[in-house]
């Protein structure tokens, strides 16, 4: 904490490394809410996960228990809204509904001064008659402007935050700290807008926690800011899970066109009587065509066939040239210039979504239209101004409508480098703590967030040494070619049988992807221990909670599902933690742009291969080993099955990755054969006691 107060003092960002339920959250919150106190600050804490975040609740009431502070807990219009409106929708309604409250407070003031002018001229007073003759004549104009207000588009619940006294509300709000449920709950059952509400009384408060959502769009960081009433060298942000905000901002900085964009913006500017629609219609048409002639071309003989309902990227890229579909519209494109004629879109696009807007604030249209025009010409301009930039890689997917079975195409700038996103955030606030449980090595996550010199602090898990038992299974080295082989399978299945026999109590065994999870949990489906097997389309919450409340049972999941990190498995909840094989992310064009665009930031590195591959895939692996010893009483044994996690990975170049484990990690690691693992289990768990009556034996 005094570190980090002293960082914070002098304006410095955090990086924060501590192993899991060692006190992180709160170590950076209080002295974040000590030192804004003290200099007129708010403090922002975030998290992407769900269970994060009702943590940081819980610690936010316990502080208010101890000293009174305001916080606010803030989720997104879309979850909030009684009305189930968009973004958009929710801002022209808030417009009409604050323009009609307004012009009925002008009648109702200007009926009083006609009434009170008309008693002074029963009184006789000069100029009476004239000035409230002025009066009725502004009442008749402003009556009827009225009229027409009545008839447009409004929000009841807005209107009665305009209207009704809502003090009650904030008094309410303040007494402790509420979830966004709590605030919906009071909302609806009062008729008011719980979200607006939010917002106007987030000006000045000590705490506010919300998702990465918040602070990694530039847009909505800008309007939150001013809901804040701070500017944002008055603002200190606290991210906890931090190993996901490079992942995070990489999809806040990703756009996308659709192909259904581009058709709806054709048909829109057929109807436009407009001069500047000739030129919209014929390069936005151009790419259209591009579009289509790119993804019609890159589908190999049969694969349009097996396009489904998820997108399905295609290859346009060119290692010496800008991609197929710029290639295509270029050649596609007749016209004045595409420059020119894309300012000319933009410009009609900007005009057509203003008259949307005021076609629906008079009633005209029961919802606030969307101008493709617009989207498709601001693209399309990024498209060609930015897709040769270093970290963006243009990327071209199809993907089949569930309703007419039809394969459709999307363009897509994809972001490699998130430091363009991240940045200007840390660069703009007073100063940041990034906290994770897996967040070194520091240099990396400087380099890819864009950090300037940060303060650096590691604590590995104090624990007892004594509770935990960290084995590296000799099983070979698990490639993708090695994992059909018959006898590789074996050896890794009666191990993974061992592993479940020796449990005593339920075990997590975390698998590369959902497949190879349903291969070995259909090998030992004949175990004595209740098996779950989680994938894609399976509820996973249901899968813990079955997991939790049995006590001798094993979960098989993918690594790059929900439950490698963000969630706890305390003390019997689960004794075993298992990765079988490395979690290398699948080898995709993507993953490819990554590790070419940081190749070409960071050149005669390999950053490529480290920034974009390895230590992604080692934070996935000690998150999943995170996931047992959660206190300092906690006990557990943790197996790493792959050849590439023992000493023998030292000859195997860049593929073995027990070097890149923490120091003080990796030297727990206590290398066995498959066939000895079991022993090392008995004799660990009996060491604690573990085993329900006599152990199993050997």
């Amino acid at each position: 904490m005094a570190r980090i107060a002293e960082a914070l003092e002098s304006e410095q960002n955090v990086l924060l490394e501590g192993a899991p339920g060692t006190g992180k959250t709160l170590s950076a919150l209080v002295p974040a809410l000590e030192h804004a106190r003290a200099e007129d600050k708010t403090v922002v804490i975030t998290t992407n996960v769900h269970q994060q975040m009702r943590q940081f609740v819980a610690d936010a009431r316990a502080i208010t228990r101890e000293e009174p502070i305001r916080a606010v807990v803030f989720k997104g219009k879309a979850s909030m809204c009684h009305i189930d409106v968009d973004y958009r929708e929710c801002q022209t309604l808030r417009d009409t509904t604050r323009d009609l409250v307004d012009k009925r407070a002008e009648v109702a003031e200007l009926k009083t001064r006609e009434q009170a002018l008309l008693d002074e001229l029963r009184e006789g007073a000069d100029g009476a008659a004239d000035a409230r003759q002025a009066v009725l004549d502004e009442l008749e104009t402003l009556e009827s402007e009225l009229e027409s207000f009545e008839r447009g588009n409004v929000c009841d619940h807005y209107r009665a935050n305009l209207t009704r006294d809502t003090g009650e509300f904030f008094s309410w709000l303040f007494d402790d700290v509420r979830t966004p449920q709590d605030v919906y709950d009071y909302a609806d059952r009062e008729g008011l807008c719980g979200y607006e509400l939010l917002k106007e009384g987030m000006e000045g408060v000590d705490l506010v926690v919300c998702n990465y959502h918040h602070l990694l769009d530039p847009l909505i960081r800008e309007q939150f800011f001013r809901w804040l009433g701070r500017d944002p060298g008055e603002v200190i942000t606290v991210f906890d899970e931090a190993h996901n905000v490079e992942s995070a901002a990489r999809d806040h900085a990703t756009r996308t066109l659709t192909e259904n964009t581009l058709a709806s913006a054709l048909s829109e500017l057929e109807e436009v009587d407009d001069s500047r629609a000739a030129a919209a219609e014929n390069v936005l048409g151009a790419f259209h065509d591009a579009l289509r002639s790119a993804y019609d071309e890159a589908l190999g003989f049969g694969e349009r066939e097996q396009v489904d309902e998820n997108w399905y990227d295609l290859s346009i890229s060119n290692p010496d040239r800008r991609d197929g579909l710029t290639l295509r519209f270029l050649d596609a494109y007749q016209g004045r210039g595409i420059s020119t004629e894309i300012d000319l879109a933009r410009q009609l696009g900007e005009t057509l979504d203003e008259e949307y807007e005021e076609a629906y604030k008079r009633g005209e249209t029961t919802s606030r239209r969307e101008c493709q025009t617009l989207s498709a010409a601001a693209f399309v301009s990024a498209w060609m101004d930015e897709g040769g930039d270093l970290g963006q890689h243009p990327m071209l997917s199809v993907r089949r409508d569930g309703g007419s079975g039809e394969v459709y195409g999307r363009a897509e700038l994809y972001t490699c480098i998130p430091r363009a996103v991240t940045a200007d955030l840390f660069e703009e606030v007073s100063a940041t703590v990034l906290m994770s449980a897996t967040l070194r090595p520091f240099d990396v996550t400087r380099d890819v967030l864009g950090l300037d010199d940060p303060e650096t602090m590691a604590y590995g898990l104090a624990y007892p040494e004594t509770n935990r038992r960290t084995l590296a299974v000799d099983v070979p080295p698990l490639f993708s070619a090695e994992r059909s082989d018959p006898e590789t399978q074996r050896v890794v299945a009666d191990t993974l049988d061992d592993l479940l026999r020796f449990t005593p109590g339920n075990a997590l065994v975390f698998f590369p992807s959902y497949a190879e999870a349903e291969r070995y949990y259909e090998r030992l489906r004949g175990s004595d221990t209740e098996l779950l097997l989680d994938g894609s389309d399976v509820d996973t919450e249901e899968l813990r909670q079955r997991l939790v409340a049995g006590d001798d049972g094993a979960l098989f999941t993918s690594l790059w599902g929900t439950l490698g990190e963000g969630v706890s498995f305390d003390g019997d909840d689960a004794r075993t933690v298992a990765v079988v094989g490395v979690p290398y992310p699948h080898l995709s064009e993507r993953m490819e742009a990554v590790q070419d665009a940081y190749d070409r930031a960071y050149p005669g590195t390999d950053a490529g291969w480290r920034y974009g591959v390895e230590i992604p895939t080692i934070r996935k692996t000690r998150q999943a080993l995170g996931r047992v010893i959660r206190s300092p009483d906690d006990f557990g044994v943790r197996l790493l099955l792959d050849r590439r996690y023992t000493r023998e990975s030292r000859d195997m170049g860049r593929y073995g990755v027990r070097g890149s484990f923490p120091t003080e990690e990796r030297t727990e690691f206590v290398d066995v054969a498959p066939e000895k693992a079991k022993f090392a289990m008995l004799n660990f768990f009996t060491d604690h006691d573990a085993y329900d009556g006599d152990p199993p034996r050997p």
